[in-house]
């Protein structure tokens, strides 16, 4: 996730109230990029742009859900996905888990606080995920340092043996 605080997600809705809805909902839960797309052909079009979050409907016109998803991952597959539908059928729920979906929400009165906890969720797990890295470069890094200066010293002492004994 290249901006932590705010993450670029794509909205894939066909449904234009829902979309627009969805949009709303998350911009007043201060998540402020965001672009609305209403086919998965559209969305795929300005994958470039690389989101770091994709909320799609499962069932599309054009290509569905699950081809946007694996379209995606083969270009930016640390993009994570939340399939918001109203499918609410545990095999598609379970098949879009298995091509790696985050999460699968089904659309009732409880669906937008479930979204938007679930991507508070996804940022906090690139957060923790960031910090690891950070701090297993910051223990590589002191231990080369540490390799240097000991092979510097080894180099030192056999070189000018007289000064160090």
């Amino acid at each position: 996730m290249e901006n932590q605080k705010y993450p670029l997600i794509f909205i894939v809705e066909d449904n234009s109230v829902y979309n627009k809805l969805i949009v709303n909902h998350l911009r007043s839960h201060k998540l402020i990029r965001i672009e609305s797309f209403f086919s998965g052909e559209e969305c795929l079009k300005n994958i470039d742009r690389k989101p770091d979050i994709i909320i799609q409907d499962y069932l599309l016109d054009g290509i569905n859900g699950i081809e946007v998803l694996k379209a995606t991952r083969k270009k930016y597959p640390e993009t994570e996905f939340i399939f918001l539908s109203g499918q609410n059928d545990m095999e598609v729920a379970i098949n879009s888990m298995k091509y790696g979906a985050y999460d699968y929400i089904t659309k009732d009165q409880y669906s937008l606080k479930k979204l938007t906890d679930k991507i508070n969720k996804i940022m906090i797990n690139h957060e923790l995920l960031n910090n690891n890295k950070r701090y297993k470069l910051g223990i590589t890094l002191f231990f080369v340092a540490l390799a240097i200066i000991i092979l510097i010293i080894a180099s030192l002492t056999i070189f000018f043996p007289n000064t160090f004994f």
